[in-house]
């Protein structure tokens, strides 16, 4: 006599598909090889103290208890000065020491405060002050570096001040901001989120386009993968706003194109105060290989899904950073890439409406796994690393950030501009 099957044909589907649902997800994106490899495995971080230190004998009291702050000790020194200890979340780290605390006092006072970094590192930014209505830079009566030993002068009182490398803008300040700027009254954006980062944060999209999605070539937007890099992310606000304002020239563009823009790569290292890493304790920008973290590895599945399903490709990507000075990281190769002519057009465009701006570009095909070197091994797209410098000022920032969004949106359009 025959044995009855125990299941049925739909419960044998359902199980086929779960299977296989399971082995994508296992699987995830398609890696990108590079020549140098980086492990981007998890690596344990030392997490501050969130506390309020006080001195009984001066009044003052300092505290980094607020989205963004790092501060990891306070020492009295004497009536007139105190010393700050800044560490890094783990080592090895880029040197670009981060730090943010709030300072007040009961009366009136003028302190010295120095800044403390462990052996090995040294202060970068000149300090950001924050009177409770506008930032504004120490000035060179009140900041002095000498010997390695930075101090500031401040004059405190009963209102907390904020003292950080540079101003801050934390994940909810980023919400705030793409909320009501590029979003709201705005039909050519849609906000979406791609996943949630190690603890927990959104991470967010901006997909922004006109009419039918369909065989729409990609342009991709990321920065704050790097907590401390604020720079970069104003001129990332002003390419962005330039691309969503209303125009003849934005409006041919997002009929024609699509853009991906990511506001913030690392939520968590930007709350945690941290000076590069996510809460892994990993550079996001050496993981654009294996996507061992769940930032990268989530962007990088809902592009390649985006260009997937609507059959789309990869022409360009920008990664919006800040260094010492402003400075465009390129790729050498752009023969085989679907926008061979896109730099060398951009950049004569930004020398030529830009007043008295010559290009700093360093060129060099990546060799580490970043962002720029997977738009061009992973996809054959332009690559860039548009770094801004710490000290730029914000109406160069600005002018920067117009006029590029909008040399780049007319060169894409120009018939000239073959794509591939």
């Amino acid at each position: 006599m025959k044995k009855e099957n125990r299941y049925s044909q739909k419960t044998i589907l359902l199980i086929a598909i779960f299977i296989a649902a399971a082995i994508s997800s296992c699987v995830g994106p398609k890696k990108v090889n590079f020549p140098e490899k980086v492990d981007t495995r998890n690596r344990k971080i030392s997490y501050q103290s969130k506390k309020t230190y006080t001195s009984k004998d001066t009044r003052v009291w300092i505290s980094n208890t607020f989205d963004g702050g790092r501060v990891n000790g306070v020492e009295v020194i004497n009536d007139n000065t105190v010393v700050v200890d800044i560490e890094p979340e783990n080592i090895p780290i880029n040197k670009s020491p981060y730090y943010a605390f709030k300072i007040w006092s009961d009366t009136i006072q003028q302190r010295y405060v120095q800044f403390r970094y462990p052996h090995g590192f040294a202060h970068r930014y000149v300090p950001k002050i924050f009177d409770g209505k506008i930032w504004h830079n120490a000035d060179t009566t009140s900041f002095l570096v000498r010997d390695t030993i930075a101090t500031l002068k401040l004059k405190v009182n009963k209102i907390p001040q904020i003292i950080a490398a540079q101003e801050l803008h934390t994940s909810k300040e980023v919400e705030q901001w793409y909320q009501k700027t590029i979003v709201d009254n705005n039909t050519t954006v849609q906000l979406k989120s791609v996943g949630l980062s190690v603890l927990g944060r959104n991470i967010p999209v901006l997909d922004i386009y006109n009419g039918d999605p369909q065989n729409r070539d990609i342009i991709v937007l990321l920065t704050r993968q790097h907590p401390p890099e604020v720079t970069g992310y104003f001129a990332f606000q002003h390419f962005l706003e330039t691309i969503v304002k209303k125009s003849s020239v934005t409006e041919a563009f997002l009929d024609k194109y699509r853009v991906l823009a990511f506001p913030i790569v690392n939520p968590d290292g930007v709350d945690l105060g941290h000076w590069r890493h996510n809460a892994n304790g990993v550079d996001t920008n050496r993981d654009w290989s294996k996507y061992r973290q769940p930032e990268v590895k989530q962007i990088v599945q809902y592009i390649n899904e985006v260009a997937r399903l609507h059959k789309s490709k990869i022409v360009l990507g920008l990664d919006f950073h800040s260094t010492y000075e402003d400075v465009f990281y390129t790729n050498a190769e752009r023969e085989n890439t679907h926008l061979p002519h896109f730099i060398e057009d951009w950049f004569t465009t930004l020398e030529d409406e830009i007043p008295g701006y010559t290009v700093n570009e360093a060129s060099n095909n990546s060799k580490k796994p970043v962002s720029k070197g997977w738009f061009l091994y992973g996809h054959q797209a332009t690559g860039i690393t548009y770094e801004i410098g710490d000290e730029t000022p914000k109406e160069r920032i600005k002018q920067i950030g117009i006029i590029s969004a909008n040399a780049m949106m007319k060169l894409l359009l120009n018939k000239n501009i073959k794509v591939e």
